[in-house]
């Protein structure tokens, strides 16, 4: 049975800036833990919450962040009955860090989500997504409809919307442009981190000081940020013509997100064929999980709860 949604800090007041480098940390993450999980000839780091028998959830991240994107997110998870599990995803995990760009094809980087699931001895799931992680959740969801219960994507829409947007509305091909300067310069991470990550931070935005110095950690260690910009590298255009979702759904968008348009955003609830809901979110920018973390735990226990 689970339990009601725990009342969580207002996130503007919620001292984000100067959370712990380690989403593990003592305070309003105690209740976080490490755990190493291997699927095969990977070894994905994960931060799990709850107990092992509660309804399972497995959240993704996106680009450029880690797991730590969920750490006010897993609290009210687990104390609403859920077994969370966050996994620094192919890349990020420094067990799960090949070398060939096809080994970060969005098919590998989806079936590493199922492989996930097998190694957890979990069956069916509720899947959550944020930003490159919402684009894998999409192809599983579409893709293993069998092993998802319900999808949470937060900030980027069903890929066949992302990409009729890209091709057709100007905005969005403008706001996506820089997707050609991560695929082309081979360089790009040392690009990236140069003069104290001048440019990585750029992308970062508003998003508060702690969440930014806690991915910076992560991603400047050897080989961490070239190996999350193989993503793109990686990224085919048969994406736009993923299938429609069919497991409940639950879109969540920000009119402030510099990287996600309304066009695209707007195009979302033709691709789902399942039941819908659509969350939009005013004067908030794209990192939402970390800034709005009430509402994606609100949206995701409505799934949990069959609501």
């Amino acid at each position: 049975m689970l339990g009601t949604l725990p009342q969580l800090e207002n996130p503007t007041n919620s001292g984000c800036a100067h959370r712990p480098t380690d989403p593990c940390d003592a305070g309003a993450v105690s209740q976080l833990r490490r755990s190493v999980v291997s699927t095969g000839d990977l070894t994905f780091d994960t931060v799990q919450t709850g107990d092992t028998s509660g309804t399972p959830v497995i959240l993704l991240h996106g680009f450029p962040a880690t797991s730590a994107t969920w750490a006010e997110v897993l609290p009210a998870l687990g104390e609403a009955g859920c077994w969370a599990v966050a996994p620094d995803q192919r890349g990020y995990s420094p067990g799960a860090r090949p070398t060939d760009t096809e080994d970060y094809a969005t098919d590998r980087l989806a079936a590493d989500v199922i492989g996930l699931a097998d190694a957890l001895g979990i069956d069916t799931f509720h899947l959550v997504g944020h930003d490159w992680g919402a684009s894998v959740a999409w192809v599983v969801a579409a893709t293993r409809p069998d092993r998802v219960r319900s999808l949470t994507a937060v900030s980027v829409p069903h890929l066949g919307a992302y990409g009729r947007a890209v091709r057709e509305d100007p905005e969005q091909r403008a706001m996506s442009a820089y997707y050609a300067e991560f695929r082309r310069t081979p360089d790009m991470a040392e690009v990236l981190l140069a003069d104290d990550a001048r440019r990585l931070r750029e992308v970062y935005g508003d998003l508060p000081a702690g969440h930014v110095e806690t991915y910076l950690q992560h991603l400047g260690e050897p080989g961490a940020l070239d190996a999350a910009l193989q993503w793109y590298r990686a990224m085919g255009s048969d994406l736009s013509t993923l299938p429609h979702v069919t497991v409940p759904t639950t879109f969540v968008w920000s009119d402030a997100d510099a990287f996600i348009g309304p066009v695209a955003a707007a195009g979302c609830p033709e691709f789902v064929d399942g039941p819908f809901r659509y969350v939009e979110l005013t004067g908030v920018s794209h990192w939402v999980p970390e800034t709005r973390p009430h509402v994606v735990a609100t949206e995701v226990l409505r799934h949990v709860s069959g609501r």
